[in-house]
């Protein structure tokens, strides 16, 4: 349980597009990369994807971008509805949201680091060649991980590990499916990852994510024959700042519906992405990012301008 008097206020979020000219050029890189930097917009009990008009229908939620979503949400108009708390304001209305970390010695939120997280959009490691990625289509829905997750057999695309801050690297031990108990001073990061592969045909499925598959290779453009649309990997980060000793022992997640002993917590993490882009904006940066394998970094859009 969360103590939802401990949420955060709501934010307002920008109600303007944010770019403007740059002479800084993107360099080269051995895949495309963009990313985008959000704060937190709100927390609610919500998830319009699996539960939609159904108020505090689920384990409770944080939010990134959109600052309108809720239960109510017309999935299929986030471009165009609500404020983003992104950089480039409503260059990206898109919703991102993810089971809220909790403190359960205060049944408090725990926050990512600035209350912000990295949103990733990459062409990939998987197989996926950059000239094959095509922008996603507006109101594309995603569900990634394993929400009923017990043990780390069954976690699925989430990664923990302990980063030192100072060096930016781990402190040596390897990525896990469960939350690590982090040195202090140092972050614990989470890694979510989403599948990269469309069916061409559906924005959504019954169980949101059999319209949706991983690279498989061996095919011209890295996707299987079922999925033959290659997007852009999204991969959700952030990093929890470790205080004190043992703190992280004391974290899980909302949706860890399992006994809890301490060194077994966040199998159950999963995310949840719905593109609100503004069409415009995301076609030119799968064209100049993307597809010619430049890093925009987390303010270039790859064409001479910049966001902020």
């Amino acid at each position: 349980a969360i103590d939802i008097t401990k949420n955060i206020t709501p934010a307002s979020g920008y109600s303007t597009l944010r770019i403007q000219p740059t002479n800084e050029q993107a360099a080269g890189s051995d895949v495309g990369a963009f990313r985008i930097q959000c704060t937190v917009s709100h927390m609610n009990n919500d998830d319009p994807m699996v539960f939609p008009n159904q108020q505090n229908a689920t384990h409770h939620h944080t939010y990134y971008g959109n600052t309108s979503v809720n239960f109510r949400s017309n999935l299929n108009a986030l471009s165009s509805t609500g404020n983003s708390t992104c950089h480039g304001g409503i260059m990206n209305r898109s919703a991102y949201w993810h089971p809220t970390m909790i403190d359960i010695r205060t049944n408090a939120p725990v926050l990512p680091n600035g209350n912000t997280a990295m949103f990733y959009y990459k062409t990939g490691y998987g197989g996926v060649a950059p000239r094959f990625i095509q922008p996603p289509p507006k109101g594309l829905r995603i569900l990634t991980g394993n929400p009923r997750a017990t043990s780390s057999s069954e976690a699925q695309n989430i990664r923990y590990v302990c980063i030192n801050p100072v060096v930016g690297h781990s402190e040596g031990r390897p990525r896990q499916s469960s939350i690590p108990n982090c040195s202090v001073g140092h972050d614990m990061l989470l890694e979510i990852s989403f599948p990269q592969c469309w069916d061409g045909k559906n924005l959504d499925s019954p169980n949101h994510k059999d319209h949706m598959a991983n690279p498989t290779g061996g095919t011209v453009n890295g996707c299987p024959a079922t999925h033959p649309v290659p997007i852009p990997h999204i991969t959700l980060n952030m990093n929890f700042r470790v205080t004190s000793a043992n703190q992280a022992t004391n974290w899980r997640l909302s949706s860890d519906n399992y006994a809890f002993n301490r060194s077994n917590a966040g199998y159950s993490g999963h995310a949840d992405w719905v593109n609100g882009w503004d069409e415009t904006a995301f076609v030119n940066i799968v064209r100049n990012c993307l597809n010619p394998s430049r890093d925009g970094k987390a303010h270039l859009l790859c064409d001479g301008r910049m966001f902020y």
